[in-house]
């Protein structure tokens, strides 16, 4: 069949227009999706039909059916997890990034996403205050992120040894000792067993989340091998960071790898009221982050970050006689996962555009400001107990007991009106809330403050 531009321009026009009925819809609809997940296989439950059908009618029926289930995300009233909206330049930049439909693991086969990339990654690293000349790959997300710096480190401690794990594999290597905080994320986790290490050794923590430095160079002490120390930017729950300077110093001298897991808390680096709290960061030998956290971009955008180049390249490049190579320049696969994927740093390349330096400072700094608000304006209602320190954009709150905890975080849900999620820390049940939004406001704010206490007044 002939490629037929019109019949592309035609979905496209359907799709621009139902994707504008959803974004128009967001200020006023409640958070919460319509109807859950079993409802919705109901309605797309049916046999594949014989025939073809129009594309624009399946466009059609794919918005309006999905509908129901759809929850607000991009709303400034979504609170749950650590999810961010998507800024218009940087949904611009993902429909082009479809409709140019390049794969761009490759300088020669895609030079204009190559270097979009490449120039992303440099203004990323120019922000965050990073080695310049550091490797920067785009991953699905944090999660491979964190693999892909965590991949570099086991490679780069095992040669130090004198194991080389590409060409021999784990087995039989010399076992690697890996150090995090008791209060790390589970994604940490998850890649060390995607990357073959299993559970780390755990790292006692301060009442915040941030690792106990003391405790640390006691472990490094009785460590005797190889070492991979994984810290945190960005606490999930109390938005908190660990103590970069003095913790990676301690780690370097025991010859330790050491990777920041800083999935949105690595952005307070691009703030000048902020950076203190992360301050020698950029002296760590890895950093994952995730732009569709606190730099708004669409989903499937983490950061990997190797500050020694070609690191990345040794662990994780490959070459073949049909893989066509332009200069000694690692190519995109070289430093992540994939070798067929789409551009996934051009929306980062559309947001920092978009923004500009001090558009970025300002959108870290407003979230803050919006959490602290968030915070201030709760703690006033009775019956509620901020428990973290407002340091970034989390705040973890309880109504007394566990199960009063429970019927408010019930009631809220319910409610819909705003999005909070539950969640156990320090020994408690709590709400949390993430403030991760670009459009979040004063009224947002003032809004979900009414909504809680409404939920209270229900629960």
């Amino acid at each position: 069949m002939e490629l037929n531009p019109d019949e592309y321009k035609a979905v496209l026009d359907r799709a621009t227009a139902r994707s504008m009925e959803w974004i128009e819809s967001i200020p006023a609809r409640q958070v919460a999706p319509l109807a859950d997940v079993d409802a919705m296989k109901r309605v797309f439950a049916r046999p594949l039909q014989e025939e073809r059908l129009d594309p624009v009618d399946v466009v059609e029926e794919l918005a309006t059916l999905a509908e129901p289930g759809l929850m607000a995300m991009p709303s400034g009233r979504f609170f749950g997890w650590v999810i961010g909206g998507t800024l218009p330049a940087a949904l611009g930049a993902d429909v082009l990034v479809s409709s140019w439909d390049q794969n761009a693991a490759m300088r020669y086969a895609s030079p204009s996403t190559a270097a979009i990339e490449e120039v992303a990654g440099e203004w990323l690293l120019d922000l965050l205050g990073l080695p310049a000349g550091a490797d920067v790959g785009f991953t699905t997300g944090a999660t491979m992120a964190n693999w892909t710096g965590l991949t570099a480190a086991r490679a780069s401690v095992l040669d130090a040894v004198g194991w080389d794990v590409n060409a021999r594999g784990l087995a039989g290597a010399p076992a690697v000792t890996v150090l995090a905080g008791a209060e790390r994320h589970a994604s940490i986790d998850l890649a060390l067993r995607y990357v073959g290490f299993g559970l780390p050794t755990v790292v006692p923590a301060d009442d915040q989340g941030r690792i106990d430095v003391d405790a640390l160079r006691a472990a490094l002490n009785g460590v005797d091998g190889p070492v991979i120390l994984c810290l945190q930017a960005g606490n999930l729950h109390s938005g908190a960071f660990d103590p970069m300077r003095e913790a990676i110093a301690v780690a370097h001298e025991h010859g330790a790898w050491v990777h920041v897991d800083g999935a949105f808390g690595l952005w307070a680096a691009a703030s000048p009221t902020l950076r203190g709290q992360l301050d020698g960061v950029e002296t760590a030998d890895s950093w994952a982050t995730d732009a569709h956290k606190t730099l708004n971009v669409p989903y499937d955008c983490g950061v990997a970050i190797i500050a020694r180049p070609g690191i990345a390249r040794a662990a994780l490049g490959t070459q073949t006689n049909y893989l066509i190579k332009v200069g000694t320049a690692s190519d995109p696969y070289d430093v992540v996962p994939e070798m067929s994927r789409r551009a996934r740093g051009v929306p980062v390349w559309a947001a920092l555009r978009q923004l500009g330096r001090s558009g970025v400072i300002e959108l870290v700094d407003g979230l803050v400001r919006n959490a602290r608000a968030l915070a201030s304006g709760l703690a006033e209602l009775p019956g509620v107990e901020i428990l973290n320190d407002v340091v970034f954009t989390q705040v973890s709150l309880s109504f007394g007991s566990d199960d009063r905890t429970k019927a408010v975080t019930s009631a809220l849900i319910a409610d819909g009106a705003v999005w909070m999620s539950g969640s156990r820390w320090q020994g408690r049940d709590i709400l949390r809330i993430s403030v991760s939004n670009w459009s979040t406001d004063e009224s947002d704010v003032a809004f979900s403050i009414a909504a809680v206490e409404r939920a209270m007044a229900a629960a």
